[in-house]
Formats: C-alpha cells, sequence, structure tokens
C-alpha cells in the first residue's frame, strides 16, 4: 500500500498545530536556508508566516519568489508534508499574528507573546501551494 496522504489527509495534517521547517533559496554558493518556524494553515488556502521585514527568511524569500515548508510528525507513525509554492509578502496584520500567537501558545500566552513582540517591521508572507510530498508510515502497516 503506498504511503502517500490523499489530497484531504495532506491538508487536514498541514493544519494541524506542528513547528514547521521552512526552507528558501540562499543565494548563489550557498545552501537553502532553513528554520523553524510558526505557520498557519486552513484548507484550501494559502500557508501564512510572519517575520521581520528585514530578516533572512524574508530577504530571501522576496528574491527566491517561493518558498517550501515541511511539517512532521516525530513519533511514530511518522507522518509529514512537505508543500513548496509561489510567495507574496504585504505588511503584518496584529489580527493575524496575535492567531498564529494563539494557536501555537494559547489564548493567554499567546496575547503575552503579542505584547512582548511588538511588530514596528513585521511582513506576512503567503504561499500558495503548488507541489505536495507526502507520507504516513502507520499506512505501511495496513
Amino acid at each position: 500500500m503506498s504511503v502517500n496522504m490523499s489530497p484531504a489527509e495532506r491538508e487536514s495534517f498541514l493544519a494541524e498545530v506542528h513547528v514547521g521547517v521552512l526552507a528558501v533559496a540562499a543565494g548563489d554558493g550557498r545552501g537553502p536556508l532553513a528554520t523553524p518556524i510558526w505557520y498557519s494553515y486552513h484548507p484550501g488556502g494559502a500557508v501564512t508566516v510572519t517575520t521581520g521585514e528585514n530578516s533572512t527568511k524574508a530577504r530571501a524569500i522576496a528574491a527566491a519568489g517561493r518558498f517550501s515548508l515541511c511539517a512532521q510528525d516525530e513519533a511514530p507513525p511518522y507522518r509529514y508534508v512537505t508543500v513548496e509554492g509561489p510567495a507574496t509578502m504585504e505588511p503584518s496584520d496584529l489580527a493575524e499574528r496575535t492567531e498564529i500567537a494563539r494557536r501555537y501558545l494559547g489564548r493567554e500566552e499567546g496575547d503575552a507573546w503579542i505584547a512582548a513582540n511588538p511588530a514596528i517591521d513585521d511582513v506576512t508572507i503567503r504561499m500558495t501551494p503548488e507541489r505536495w510530498q507526502t507520507a504516513d508510515f502507520g499506512k505501511a502497516d495496513t
């Protein structure tokens, strides 16, 4: 049996809370930049991340015009989703930053994190999923 996830399975998995690993081309003579990141995703929509406008991530994504994100389960049966696509960038929105912080930290701690980390120069980056790679190794047992 194939370990690949169906489109519905992969979208549901990506919508769960995972720390993603963002990867983007880092320029000539360098390997890709790969960094852990909080993200937001709703099935059928864009993958959304926020970061500083002048961060290495933001500059690399602006130059490449796209990025990849990998989310995984670290406990058996192992599962992962990698998604890649074109990206757009816009000024950060407080409501969206708050939603992502609460997603990872809960309401109280998320609000405290937002208060302690003002988004003076943050941007919101949205990636439209184009290519997917998936595996659910729990399917190998069936």
